[in-house]
């Protein structure tokens, strides 16, 4: 039996943007929509679980995916630390015949875009300034200053990118962005 082909939505974002909040709203008011859980070499957080957050795959693993073709994308984040999406998600989801709804680092976001061309609508999650970033990040208690200083510089960079997504939503206000977000969605899978 042939899969249907559906659209995907592709949430991008820098850490600490907002994005995972915004795509859990998405999953609670678009029905359409099916979460694409992505796999990841990195170790499990505590209240993380497998399948479900990630597929957590030991770095072996994830290279043996790699060399088996077995991802629609997929990069080395940092040192040793690889995300992706694998293939078996996106069969998975559009057998169900749902949509899909990826939460994805900005260059993985870039690279869905390029795979799916006009099926996929690539959303940009933008931090008001990267002050309120840096702060939304210390929030969380996560993060040392070492990881922090990591995390803005990523961020620098990645904001440079946002001209490249399909839409930009700035996240100043948690309920504007997301009522933005759903009405960018449902425009798109209405279309």
């Amino acid at each position: 039996m042939a899969i249907r082909e559906g659209k995907c939505v592709i949430c991008s974002a820098p850490s600490g943007a907002g994005k995972t909040t915004i795509v859990h709203y998405l999953l609670r008011h678009v029905p359409e929509l099916s979460f694409s859980v992505s796999a990841t070499s990195r170790p499990m957080r505590p209240k993380e679980k497998d399948g479900v957050d990630y597929h957590f795959l030991s770095q072996e693993e994830f290279e043996g995916r790699i060399a088996a073709d077995a991802f629609v994308e997929w990069e080395e984040v940092y040192p040793g630390r690889y995300y992706g999406t694998l293939r078996s998600e996106v069969e998975r989801i559009w057998a169900s015949g749902k949509d899909i709804i990826f939460d994805v680092d900005v260059v993985g976001g870039l690279h869905l875009k390029e795979r799916f061309g006009p099926q996929a609508l690539a959303i940009f999650i933008e931090p008001p300034s990267l002050e309120v970033l840096a702060e939304r990040l210390l929030q969380r208690g996560t993060e040392t200053a070492e990881t922090l200083r990591v995390r803005v510089d990523k961020a620098t960079h990645e904001m440079e990118t946002a001209e490249r997504f399909d839409a930009v939503v700035v996240n100043h206000d948690l309920d504007q962005a997301c009522a933005e977000a759903r009405a960018l969605v449902s425009n798109f899978l209405r279309e």
